[in-house]
């Protein structure tokens, strides 16, 4: 039950900032104001779950190293999205018009700090970690990997290949980097870099779900392949090939830290990321 109740706790916040966030679309200080607020309620209460339910302390987010884990996640992200625009922009298939809005932009620091907490703390915290314990870290990572790209079908301009492109890409990369360091602030910051890197600068489409005014006032067209068409550059092949790269290098230092475990490693999971090597 504790998988339960820790889904139910975090996915009710979840449900109430979103609510709260359409409510003032288009207000970017309502925006920033409320997407943050999410994400700062989103992290108690799940501590409050995990310890109410596990009986322990919930040091995958810890406060101790929680500004330079996800620092350097934010930067991963930002970095792996450049790349993914540099090789469009390469090919002629992303082009800047100008200036975005600076505002909006801000604004989107608050809508995406909400998605990536409580989705990392949903997919990675909750789900990975637990079914984890009893299954192992590849039947972990492929079945959360699998339905987070399920769950973005439920978007606008979804499409099957964008949706396999996701679990592919974002469910490896995040679920990786959270076996790797055992820690939920660097997969949080990741998740947040690479959403408001696409959004937030380039101003490009975010898993089906619009595009959105960012710093730059851009448009992509060209092969869906390349661009990911109207699913946004997460359903293009670089998008695709970033998040592999980033995934297999998360996996080898899980490996080389000993983070990896094997199927069916029962009474391990509540106790066992406190005593994992970091």
């Amino acid at each position: 039950m504790r998988l339960v109740w820790q889904l139910l706790a975090v996915a009710a916040v979840s449900f109430a900032g979103g609510q709260a966030l359409a409510a003032v679309d288009g207000d970017w200080f309502l925006t920033l104001l409320l997407g943050l607020l999410t994400a700062v309620v989103a992290v108690p209460v799940y501590r409050w779950v995990v310890r109410r339910t596990e009986h322990r302390a919930s040091v995958e987010v810890g406060r101790e190293g929680a500004r330079a884990a996800f620092g350097r996640g934010a930067l991963i992200g930002v970095a792996a999205f450049t790349g993914v625009i540099v090789n469009i922009a390469f090919l002629g298939d992303y082009t800047v018009h100008g200036l975005g809005s600076v505002t909006s932009a801000v604004g989107l620091v608050g809508f995406m700090a909400a998605a990536a907490v409580t989705e990392e703390l949903l997919f990675r915290g909750v789900l990975l970690r637990i079914v984890e314990e009893r299954f192992g870290t590849w039947i972990a990572l492929t079945s959360t990997g699998a339905l987070f790209g399920t769950m973005h079908l439920l978007n606008k301009d979804a499409t099957v290949w964008g949706a396999l492109a996701i679990a592919i890409e974002a469910g490896g990369m995040l679920g990786a980097s959270y076996v790797a360091t055992r820690s939920l602030w660097l997969p949080i910051g990741l998740h947040f870099g690479w959403n408001f890197a696409e959004s937030g600068v380039f101003g490009t489409e975010v898993s089906g779900s619009g595009a959105q005014k960012g710093l730059l006032d851009a448009t992509t067209s060209g092969a869906r392949l390349i661009t990911g068409g109207e699913f946004g550059p997460e359903a293009g092949i670089y998008s695709v090939l970033l998040g592999v790269l980033v995934t297999v290098v998360f996996l080898r230092l899980a490996r080389r830290r000993g983070h990896l475990m094997p199927r069916h490693r029962r009474g391990a999971g509540a106790d066992s990321v406190a005593t994992l090597p970091r």
